[in-house]
Parts: C-alpha cells; sequence; structure tokens
C-alpha cells in the first residue's frame, strides 16, 4: 500500500511517499480501507521529533482516519466489513490502509462524509473535552476562542454556542475573522490590543472560559483577562512559544487554569470519551456541527500541507486523501 514514511525525524520534506506492507489486524483490531486521513497540527510537530510523544522511526504519522471497515481482528465485536467508520489511532493513518483498536471506532451516520468525520475527531473532539469536562462551560458564560479559524477553533465556536455560551472568536486577520464569524462567533477581534479588547466587549469582568491554542502572546494577555472563577484552558501553543505563568495573577484574580490533553482522556476515560462521540455524531446529524473542510489533498502532498497547517495558514479542516 502507498503511505507517508518518517524513517527519521527532522524536516517535514524528508517525508517519503512509499510503499508498505498491508497491515494485519491484531486483536481487538479493525483494518480500515483509508477514504480520508485528518491533518492535525501535532502531525507536523511529531516528524520534527518535537511532540511529547517520540515514536520509534520509521513509522507512518496520521491520527484519526474515516473509511471502509476491510476485515476485523479477533474478539471484535460491533463491526463488520463494509461498515463505515471513523476512528482515531497513535499512529499510520498517513496511508491506503490502517489498523486501529476497535474501541477506538465509531460508525459513521448514514451519508456523513469522510472529511466531515476526521473533523468530529481530533479536533471536535479536543474542543468538546475541553470544554464540557475541562472547562465545565455553562450557559450564558463567556467563552473567548483563540485561534477561531482553525479546525479546533471552529470547533470551539459551535460548540460554545451550543452549550449557551456568548463566544469572542480572536484570530489573526480579516478573513479568518470572518470565518470565526460564519461558524458562530457573537464578537470577533484579532490579538492586537487583546486584554483591552476581551475587557471592554466584557463589561471589565473578563472572560469565564478562555479556549487557548495559541500560548505565547496571547497566553499572557489572557492571563491578565481572565474573571473571576474562569477557567484558562491551555490546548497548545501554536504561536511557537511556551509561556510561563505570572501565578501572582492567578492569587489575585481567582482564576484557574487547565490543561486539555485529549489523547490521555480518551485512554483514561474511555466510557466517558464514548458518550462524547455520540453526542458529538448526534450534533453532527442535527445540523448543529458543521464543520469546514478547507481542503481535499493528495496523500503524497502531507508534508506541503504540514507545512502550511504549522505555519497557521490553514484555515478549516485539512484532509489528505489516498
Amino acid at each position: 500500500m502507498k503511505a507517508i514514511i518518517c524513517r527519521a525525524f527532522g524536516p517535514l520534506d524528508d517525508l517519503e511517499y512509499g510503499e508498505l506492507p498491508d497491515p494485519e489486524p491484531g486483536k481487538g483490531e479493525i483494518l480500515i480501507k483509508v477514504e480520508a486521513a485528518g491533518v492535525n497540527y501535532p502531525d507536523g510537530l511529531l516528524v520534527q521529533g518535537l511532540y511529547q510523544m517520540k515514536p520509534e522511526t520509521p513509522f507512518t504519522p496520521g491520527m484519526e482516519a474515516a473509511g471502509t471497515v476491510q476485515t476485523v481482528g479477533e474478539g471484535v465485536s460491533g463491526f463488520k466489513p463494509g461498515d463505515r467508520v471513523a476512528g482515531k489511532g497513535g499512529l499510520g493513518c498517513y496511508a491506503e490502509k490502517v489498523t486501529m483498536p476497535a474501541n477506538q471506532c465509531f460508525v459513521m451516520p448514514q451519508g456523513m462524509d469522510a472529511a466531515d468525520a476526521c473533523a468530529l475527531m481530533v479536533a471536535y473532539g479536543t474542543s468538546h473535552h475541553a470544554l464540557k469536562q475541562r472547562a465545565n462551560l455553562q450557559p450564558g458564560e463567556t467563552l473567548v476562542v483563540f485561534g477561531a479559524s482553525g479546525a479546533t477553533g471552529i470547533a470551539a465556536v459551535q460548540i460554545g454556542k451550543i452549550m449557551g455560551a456568548r463566544v469572542i472568536g480572536v484570530a489573526s486577520s480579516e478573513e479568518k475573522r470572518k470565518l470565526a464569524q460564519e461558524a458562530g462567533a457573537d464578537e470577533v477581534i484579532g490579538y492586537d490590543n487583546l486584554k483591552d479588547e476581551v475587557k471592554k466587549l466584557t463589561g471589565g469582568k473578563g472572560a469565564d472560559v478562555c479556549y487557548d491554542v495559541v500560548g505565547g502572546d496571547a497566553f499572557h494577555a489572557a492571563s491578565r483577562f481572565m474573571g473571576r472563577n474562569g477557567r484558562l484552558l491551555v490546548i497548545g501553543f501554536a504561536g511557537g512559544e511556551i509561556p510561563k505563568l505570572p501565578v501572582n495573577l492567578t492569587l489575585v484574580k481567582e482564576y484557574s487554569v487547565v490543561g486539555v490533553f485529549w489523547g490521555n482522556f480518551t485512554m483514561h476515560e474511555p466510557e466517558v470519551y464514548a458518550d462524547n462521540m455520540k453526542e458529538l455524531f448526534g450534533w453532527y446529524a442535527e445540523g448543529k456541527v458543521k464543520p469546514m473542510i478547507e481542503g481535499r489533498y493528495p496523500l503524497k502532498d502531507a508534508p506541503k500541507v504540514l507545512e502550511r497547517v504549522l505555519g497557521r495558514g490553514a484555515t478549516g479542516k485539512i484532509v489528505l486523501v489516498p
């Protein structure tokens, strides 16, 4: 089968589009013929050796895929060949075929687009977990979303609105702010004068919840605009800088800083994770959430696509198509 191969940690251009043997499903696994593989920011970090997880090389990147079940491994129930499924694996999705643990896969609703299904896995899954379990977002609260035009940001905007929050989307350009507004944000702003803008929009109260995938200067601003009893969610560091927290601010302003690591959540709380995905798929079927699919690219274009995602040039969700 064709696959993207990382033979050693290094530049994205070193990724190889080559041949690998077809995988065989082990006990508790299913083999999926991939229709679409989702591209996520951590994928690019992983192949450069910059992510918290460092797999043995060579490996095939990609943590989410949607497609058709070809065979099922020993002990698998609830899936059969021909089922269309979406799933999350640790690695291996940038390929024509991938094996995944059956307990990390879900049958797609009839007619669901494979690219939409990929978006619901990591991007929407992360945002849902962040706002529901980690932030305990309540109706009427103010949610500030950084990176509001990216895949996870759009998900956070849409889910925040479903949960009854007032959503302030933050994005770096007029084009990106327009996308955040189309996703449902009540107000959209840029990163300039961020602390003052959020304070102004909240009448001086500050944010109840901030969804931060950026880090750097944006995090520094958030640490100063959080409201009392607020929850500052640490999702990632797309801005490139892992910031330091002035903990005196958490004392005097009485807000919490909450880490969000969706991958850990799916492993440690599989039943809650399954409930979350059922809710997301239900919202999709009801038309309450709708991923914005920016593009579908050939599998061989993975290095170029990852470069764009890491450069924060992407808007919405991007998938690779074998």
